[in-house]
């Protein structure tokens, strides 16, 4: 059965690249209207343009999705062009290495904000515009394993993947009476710009080709692509998903699975 979006409207936050920019591109070009978001306004008028180029409906909103006031921005702009919101993907993030003991609380702060502030910000917007209207709608947080494993030199980000799991499972019980379900998707490795760090693409190296792909520690033996993670989120944003509802859906190759 294909999933159609027809007369839905979507905000994607962080959907200049990556996950984000297949789930606005896939969203849009099976009905959906898109707000395409992220903090770099040319990044994000590019993507809407591509998204545009193929017959989608899509506007960028540059905007800090981690404050309120940019939450809110996304709202409003979806009002103006067309009509309202019914599905929120909370997927900006960030990641750079970081000592627990040595590192600045400022790079602490940048990540919780960032990675989960975003998350909470948009949800209160979004949450606040679906109650109103009173038509229900889907909200999915895409967190990561992270939320339930830790990596050395990794614990805001694990932190705030946890909470982000965590406020999934909130907000799928306080919002259920007005019908908005609200779901995770935890990717594992995925080939984004975030794979990325200190200049190196951590897909490329030895310790992941050697640990993950020949050892298998990933059953498939490679990173997922971005759109296969957007498949997974569309589904459950999509009036296909009527009783899926604080779930955290790991999409992750099989690596949870492994020793």
């Amino acid at each position: 059965m294909n999933m159609s979006f027809d007369s839905q409207v979507a905000i994607i936050t962080g959907s200049g690249t990556g996950i984000g920019y297949a789930t606005a591109e896939l969203l849009a070009l099976s009905g959906a209207a898109v707000v395409v978001n992220g903090r770099r306004k040319q990044v994000c008028d590019e993507a809407a343009q591509r998204i545009v180029a193929q017959g989608g409906r899509a506007i960028a909103v540059a905007a800090d999705a981690s404050s309120a006031e940019g939450a809110q921005m996304m709202v409003d702009a979806a009002r103006d062009a067309f009509g309202g919101v019914d599905i929120l993907v909370n997927n900006a993030a960030i990641f750079s290495p970081a000592d627990f003991v040595t590192a600045p609380y400022a790079e602490w702060r940048r990540v919780l904000d960032v990675n989960l502030d975003s998350a909470i910000h948009c949800c209160r917007a979004v949450a606040g515009a679906l109650i109103a209207a009173g038509r229900g709608g889907r909200i999915v947080n895409v967190s990561s394993i992270h939320s339930y494993r830790a990596e050395r030199n990794a614990s805001h980000y694990d932190l705030a993947k946890g909470a982000m799991d965590q406020l999934t499972r909130a907000l799928a019980l306080e919002l259920a009476p007005h019908n908005i379900l609200v779901n995770s998707v935890a990717p594992g490795f995925v080939d984004t710009p975030m794979a990325v760090v200190d200049g190196k693409n951590e897909l490329e190296s030895e310790w992941f080709i050697t640990n993950y792909v020949q050892q298998r520690r990933i059953p498939l033996a490679r990173a997922a692509q971005p759109g296969e993670i957007a498949q997974a989120i569309a589904w459950l944003a999509s009036p296909l998903n009527t009783y899926v509802n604080g779930h955290v859906l790991i999409a992750d190759g099989g690596l949870s699975v492994t020793f």
